[in-house]
């Protein structure tokens, strides 16, 4: 996918996010009209689109995971200031990453825009354009959904702008951001196919949508959508084979940001990589969560650093162990799974539980599914008597579950727990507008009116 960046570029008359987001390439003479006519012009488009995601996962982990109670540091070390900051509930709104961050979705966010932008006139069947649409619409879903969960308030940019345009567009309540959200994914959902090898698809679009509404407490709504799901996929036996390398599109992998090892900027280094596992970031939270007695929950294996293999001493955690090519190339190319099954279970257990908490019910059955799998036992109703107890089990569970896959951080702010649990995990008493990051004042000083483009409270 990133192996096209370069012609987007062009074509977007769009930088990097290292510049300002909507900055015109002065070199760049390439006519956008002449352009988006063949299947194959838009199809490089849509590839771009999803490279765009490729360059988000650390950004993203940065973001999520570093600010939540699995991850912490002790003290910075060089280069990782920034990171430290996040960790800590340091950050300000000159923190790079927060910045980088901000530009890196907003590119994404054009480059959809773009291709939705001219389709329309393209001399292409309907088909064909209902399903780069849609796909295209469901990657600008998961971008704003990942923009307001991280800021609240953003810009809403539906359609290809100037430079001089963008300086006059102001942050849109969540509200309204939601609601492009759902339009975005309903549409999605709609159009897609239920299988794309490794693309969007109609399963992805149901999943997306139903943890949109599931955030949003629209728990009817959720429970409509995630139960479409049920029988359509099916966990792995075996979690490790979830993320197992060699077996990557698997029944219970809805949505995965693709990558290729020995393929030139289409593999990466690996993730949460260590050299010495007596200094890992772990939280001791994570590290005592998992069972041991009388049997071992089988996802502590997927915490667990093991030696990567690597020409050096390296050690991963299980979860991102790969192999790379040769002993010359450290390169890999572990997928990063953003939707799985799993992932609806628990969802649906939860929006299931959270509208009526019935004892005899389904809920108790999904949140079992995803224990079993684990060689845990099913939890009963004596365990789990009430609303409150359930609603604490699948939180839990989902802390047990998706260590690194970039929803915890977002799960304590649905679930309204943040404080309690970042205190729990990291000793850190948090404040209520830490909820929301600061909006980069790069940012605030390009559009340098407050009236429409403002701090998040609580920031400078």
């Amino acid at each position: 996918m990133k192996t096209i960046i370069y012609i987007l570029s062009v074509v977007f008359l769009l930088t990097s996010c290292s510049k300002d987001f909507l900055e015109i390439d002065p070199e760049g003479d390439f006519n956008a009209e002449n352009f988006y006519k063949t299947e194959g012009e838009f199809n490089a488009a849509l590839t771009g689109a999803y490279a765009k995601l490729q360059g988000q996962i650390d950004i993203y982990f940065e973001l999520t995971e570093y600010r939540s109670d699995y991850l912490d540091f002790a003290a910075p070390t060089a280069g990782t200031q920034d990171r430290f900051d996040i960790t800590k509930f340091q950050d300000n709104s000159a923190n790079v990453l927060i910045r980088d961050a901000w530009a890196n979705y907003m590119n994404g966010i054009l480059r959809c825009n773009v291709i939705t932008d001219n389709l329309p006139a393209a001399n292409l069947s309907e088909s064909f354009k209902k399903q780069i649409e849609g796909e295209a619409r469901f990657i600008r879903a998961l971008t704003y959904f990942n923009m307001v969960r991280l800021w609240g308030d953003v810009p809403i940019i539906l359609k290809q702008v100037t430079p001089q345009e963008s300086l006059t567009l102001g942050r849109s309540p969540i509200s309204e951001v939601y609601k492009v959200i759902e339009n975005d994914l309903l549409f999605a959902k709609d159009n897609l196919k239920l299988t794309n090898n490794g693309r969007a698809t109609s399963g992805a679009a149901k999943a997306l949508l139903g943890k949109v509404y599931l955030t949003q407490k629209k728990y009817p709504e959720a429970i409509t959508v995630l139960s479409e799901l049920i029988g359509k996929y099916s966990l792995q036996p075996n979690i490790a084979d979830v993320f197992d390398t060699t077996k990557k599109q698997n029944s219970e992998l809805i949505f995965s940001i693709q990558f290729y090892k020995g393929i030139s900027t289409e593999d990466h280094g690996l993730w949460l990589s260590v050299s010495d596992v007596t200094t890992t970031p772990f939280t001791q939270k994570l590290l005592n969560a998992y069972q041991l007695a009388p049997v071992i929950d089988a996802r502590k294996a997927m915490v667990d650093y093991r030696l990567g293999g690597t020409k050096n001493n390296i050690f991963v955690p299980g979860k991102f162990y790969d192999t790379p090519v040769n002993t010359t190339n450290n390169n890999f190319g572990n997928d990063y799974t953003i939707l799985r099954y799993a992932d609806v279970l628990l969802m649906l257990s939860e929006a299931l539980n959270e509208e009526s908490y019935q004892p005899a019910g389904s809920a108790f059955d999904y949140l079992n599914d995803v224990r079993t799998r684990s060689k845990l036992t099913p939890l009963t109703p004596t365990n789990l008597p009430d609303q409150a107890s359930f609603r604490d089990a699948v939180l839990h569970e989902r802390f047990l579950e998706f260590p690194f896959e970039g929803q915890r951080w977002f799960d304590l702010i649905r679930t309204n727990t943040a404080t309690k649990e970042i205190k729990s995990g990291k000793g850190i008493n948090i404040l209520p507008y830490q909820l929301l990051y600061p909006v980069p004042q790069t940012e605030i000083q390009k559009i340098n009116n407050p009236s429409i483009f403002y701090q998040n409270e609580g920031y400078n």
